[in-house]
């Protein structure tokens, strides 16, 4: 990125995180209760999207939830059960660095859980969200999709660089390998996740800088505030889209 344009990324980015702090301002005036999903596959860039979103917003009224794998006890739950329990209360922003999603996607593809646990979540899950929504939560769902290239690049330079050791995981090396069922298990959760009342919103991340930005526009104009005094532009549609099912094959989402 030349010196121009990094300038006028770090220009909009203050933009958006003053209109997102002036967003939070009157939700929590509204008690408005807000839970926003990040998924994709690794490396698709959800801690620093959900970094770039929570650094100026308030402590006490944010939240980033990040479950590690379920415990022997847990296990035995009601599959929803574990994540109830940090959903957001009046006022509050709840960020999920994944989420519930984990049982249409990587369990899918390692076999983590039975294919008829499978089944019941993605039956469940349209009937779980839109409880939700009734209780009084607003979520907004966005999908972080990445180009195979991209991602190895990525997976590569996390080797490399000592200062991001704590992003490497045992499963870094499946995601190449078991890249086309990754795929496949995306396409089937999309399609049958994708509602009216929670949809998902495609962010295409293989240009971080330009994926963060229109994850706070489309965020900021989620929340809709009134009170917003900077100006917000929409989201690039070549970027940032409501997913359909014409962009499993028009080539918007990457195979």
């Amino acid at each position: 990125m030349s010196k121009k344009a990094t300038k006028a990324y770090e220009a909009e980015l203050e933009q958006l995180q003053i209109a997102l702090v002036e967003s939070q301002v009157w939700a929590i005036e509204q008690g408005r209760k807000i839970l926003v999903i990040f998924e994709g596959r690794d490396t698709a860039g959800k801690g620093g999207a959900i970094k770039r979103v929570t650094e100026h917003m308030a402590p006490r009224q944010t939240r980033v939830v990040s479950l590690p794998k379920p415990s022997d006890r847990e296990i035995t739950q009601w599959y929803f059960q574990r994540y109830v329990a940090h959903l957001p209360a009046a006022g509050e922003a709840v960020l999920f660095d994944r989420s519930w999603y984990n049982r249409a996607g990587v369990e899918v593809v390692m076999g983590f859980s039975t294919p008829e646990e499978q089944a019941d979540f993605i039956r469940d899950v349209p009937r779980f969200e839109e409880m939700l929504i009734e209780g009084g939560v607003q979520i907004v769902k966005f999908w972080l999709d990445i180009s195979k290239a991209e991602q190895a690049a990525r997976l590569t330079a996390r080797v490399d660089d000592p200062l991001k050791k704590f992003k490497i995981s045992s499963l870094d090396g499946e995601a190449q390998k078991r890249w086309d069922d990754y795929t496949v298990a995306r396409d089937a959760m999309l399609s049958a996740s994708h509602t009216r009342h929670a949809p998902w919103t495609i962010v295409a991340t293989d240009k971080k800088k330009k994926a963060r930005l229109n994850v706070l526009r489309h965020l900021v104009r989620q929340i809709g505030a009134p009170t917003v005094t900077v100006p917000v532009k929409a989201p690039d549609a070549g970027i940032c889209f409501d997913f359909e099912s014409t962009a499993l094959t028009d080539g918007r989402l990457a195979r």
